[in-house]
């Protein structure tokens, strides 16, 4: 696994730097109560994207989640900084955790890798 970058650098990174950063742990998703309040880039919050939250990555970064459960995958785009907890490295919106099958539990194995966006 390779470390996260330094939060002091995380906006100033650009994305395609970022290609191939992987991160293994847990993620959770965010409560619709937030659904319309700002993000930590500025955007509105909106529970239908596919975006997440992470402690450093830069925003707008796009990011493959696999849940190590079933193999189900999903990109989003890095628009918020979070969790908060250190037993999760990220927080997805609720439209990227039904996609991963994880809306009923709350919480799953995954994984991360970074990547361009023009990726397939």
């Amino acid at each position: 696994m390779l470390a996260a970058i330094p939060a002091a650098r995380a906006d100033s990174a650009a994305p395609a730097q970022m290609a191939g950063f992987s991160q293994t742990g847990h993620a959770s998703y965010y409560a619709s109560a937030l659904e319309g309040n700002a993000t930590a880039d500025g955007s509105i919050f909106d529970g239908s994207a596919f975006t997440a939250a992470h402690r450093s990555l830069p925003f707008g970064t796009v990011v493959r989640v696999t849940n190590l459960i079933n193999g189900r995958m999903v990109k989003v785009r890095v628009n918020d900084r979070g969790p908060f907890t250190r037993r999760l490295v990220i927080d997805l919106s609720e439209a990227a955790a039904r996609e991963l099958g994880m809306f009923r539990r709350g919480i799953a194995r995954v994984s991360l890798r970074v990547f361009r966006a023009d990726q397939p």
